[in-house]
């Protein structure tokens, strides 16, 4: 069985998230979705919003589950027994980011291997830290988030 662990903060989730889940759920036995929880890092949404929210959207996935973590990703693939672990990237900055990423992954954990989908063309602007300003200043981001995503914006930032 093929176990791929698909880390992020999820701060908020985004539809380009969701896209990479929908995808990988076809290729693996199981997806596990990681919500990272580091003290060092603002986020928006605190660790349990985050998590609710994205148990919502994976519920259609019966091969996904979800889980957080507060310990380096290589640590937790090894502790859980994953081999694979999934990078969504949209552009080059990305892939340059997340390949760096990936090395110090597999030194870290040998038995893991880093593996990039990159994004359908839809979503290549979709990134959360965009979507969060948008929503502050009540742009319509509708096409980029889940709506229970959408609707703990607007209730965020008071809408």
């Amino acid at each position: 069985m093929t176990t791929a662990v698909f880390p992020g903060s999820f701060d908020p989730p985004t539809n380009g998230h969701l896209s990479i889940i929908k995808r990988a759920s076809k290729l693996f036995d199981k997806i596990d979705v990681v919500i990272a929880v580091n003290s060092n890092k603002q986020y928006l949404f605190t660790e349990e919003e985050r998590y609710r929210m994205m148990e919502e959207i994976i519920k259609p996935y019966k091969n996904v589950t979800l889980h957080l973590c507060s310990e380096l990703v290589a640590q937790y693939a090894k502790k859980t027994g994953a081999n694979v672990l999934l990078r969504g990237i949209r552009n080059t900055n990305d892939f340059a980011y997340e390949f760096d990423l990936s090395l110090m992954n597999h030194m870290l954990n040998p038995d893991i291997e880093t593996l990039f989908i990159p994004t359908e063309q839809r979503y290549v602007i979709v990134k959360s830290s965009s979507i969060k300003e948008l929503a502050q200043y009540h742009g319509d981001i509708s096409s980029m988030v889940p709506p229970i995503v959408e609707a703990a914006l607007k209730e965020k930032f008071g809408r």
